[in-house]
């Protein structure tokens, strides 16, 4: 009976002293009267979210305002696989003079039925904006494989970029400002207006002092060069590869991927049994510094469009013979499609 009573006040002695350790460890008193409080806070990311709602980034308009087109240039590598800023189409219109330009508005250029629609509005930064972000949300069902550039910095410095490509063109942005500005302030916009407006006034007599006869040659090279680039930019849009790509799924081809990784990473920079593919699409071929491409690869010419990345994953032996390329290839067209589309999101 002793030992039982012992062995009782044992067991209970050490469930005390657990009970007390366990309490002194996991709370403390908070100085406010018998207040206690939690030590240990289990982090649920609600503090995190609320502070990211009180927290928001810089708008468009505001990074607008300070981008670098020299950053924008480096971005528009992404755009050249299918545009051109000297006045000719490719698989997209040209984009020189874009700013300012009625949407769908290129004489010639077949556009699909979902821009043509939007012809009553003009590509604003605004309106840039949001095309670059989302173009298949922008205008359900384009033609557009692009998959968007998802920052928003990013896009700013491309859309000053293409400002500069577009002569005369002055951004709306003292106007957008002014409607969000407080009534007392409308003199200091109206100011800036002014001086805006004759700013754009001395632009304009300064782009007239180009001669009739100069601008009708221009005129009539750019048309010829567009007449000739648009039979083959129709036929490139009713290709089965642009057919394929307006379907192209970027999680399917992210799956696809898993065939490339044994030899490539999409780090920038990071090379392993083959060339890094981060920004690949619109790259020169061959184009990545310090790899040792095969004779093959090295004699070519041009950039990673998705024609040229269509041929290469199709049967890389054919596409370049002699080169290192130990892959087969993917006979599928759909697959390469969904893998030119998931590559084209790699790099934004």
């Amino acid at each position: 009976m002793t030992k039982l009573v012992g062995g009782f006040c044992g067991a209970l002695l050490v469930f005390m002293l657990g009970n007390w350790a366990a309490e002194t460890l996991y709370h403390t008193s908070g100085g406010h009267g018998d207040d206690e409080h939690a030590a240990y806070v289990i982090d649920t990311g609600e503090d995190d979210a609320a502070g990211a709602e009180e927290e928001q980034g810089p708008t468009f308009q505001e990074l607008f305002a300070s981008a670098s087109a020299a950053d924008g240039e480096r971005s528009w590598g992404k755009c050249r696989a299918c545009h051109a800023l000297d006045g000719t189409d490719g698989t997209g219109p040209h984009l020189d003079g874009v700013m300012g330009r009625q949407i769908a508005a290129v004489d010639g250029f077949n556009y699909s039925d979902a821009l043509a629609s939007l012809s009553d509005r003009e590509w604003t930064p605004a309106e840039m904006d949001a095309w670059l972000e989302n173009p298949k949300s922008y205008a359900p069902g384009n033609k557009m494989t692009f998959a968007g550039l998802r920052d928003m910095e990013e896009r700013a410095n491309l859309v000053a970029y293409l400002v500069d490509q577009s002569p005369g063109y002055t951004p709306p942005a003292a106007a957008e400002d002014a409607s969000a500005m407080p009534a007392e302030e409308e003199t200091t916009d109206t100011a800036a207006a002014d001086t805006a407006a004759e700013e754009t006034t001395e632009e304009t007599a300064a782009a007239e002092d180009v001669t009739e006869e100069t601008v009708a040659e221009e005129t009539a090279a750019a048309e010829e060069a567009a007449a000739e680039e648009t039979a083959a930019a129709d036929a490139a849009a009713d290709s089965p590869l642009q057919q394929a790509l307006a379907q192209g799924d970027a999680d399917a081809g992210e799956a696809a991927f898993r065939k490339c990784r044994a030899c490539h990473k999409l780090d920038d920079g990071a090379n392993g049994v083959g060339p890094h593919l981060y920004g690949v699409m619109g790259r020169e071929i061959a184009g990545v510094d310090g790899f040792n491409y095969s004779d093959a690869m090295a004699g070519l010419d041009g950039t990673w469009t998705p024609e040229e990345m269509d041929a290469w994953l199709e049967n890389p032996r054919g596409y370049a013979p002699g080169n290192k390329m130990s892959f087969a290839g993917v006979r599928d067209l759909q697959e390469r499609a969904d893998l030119i589309t998931y590559l084209q999101t790699i790099g934004d």
